[in-house]
């Protein structure tokens, strides 16, 4: 795990939408706020930077993989933890 792989995973365009869509659907208010406000914590969660790094190593240095758009790499079910984790608490 890196530093550059978890700036890389917070600016990552395909895994921002995930998460977005995510906190949507978890009620967070103006998720697209949310996600890119907390986009450092939720890119630094455990397990996310080996899982993008072992992607990328087995995609052979292929230019036109994305891990964030692979949802074998980062889950659904890993988003959702991670963002429920870090979810406001409700007034």
């Amino acid at each position: 795990m890196t530093y550059l792989t978890q700036s890389t995973i917070s600016s990552n365009q395909w895994l921002t939408n995930r998460v977005a869509q995510c906190a949507a659907e978890q009620g967070i208010p103006d998720p697209d706020t949310w996600t890119g406000t907390n986009r450092r914590t939720w890119a630094a969660a455990p397990g996310w930077a080996a899982a993008w790094e072992s992607a990328l190593v087995a995609q052979g240095g292929n230019p036109a993989y994305d891990p964030g758009a692979d949802a074998a790499v980062i889950t659904d079910q890993m988003i959702l933890s991670q963002v429920q984790s870090m979810a406001p608490t409700p007034p």
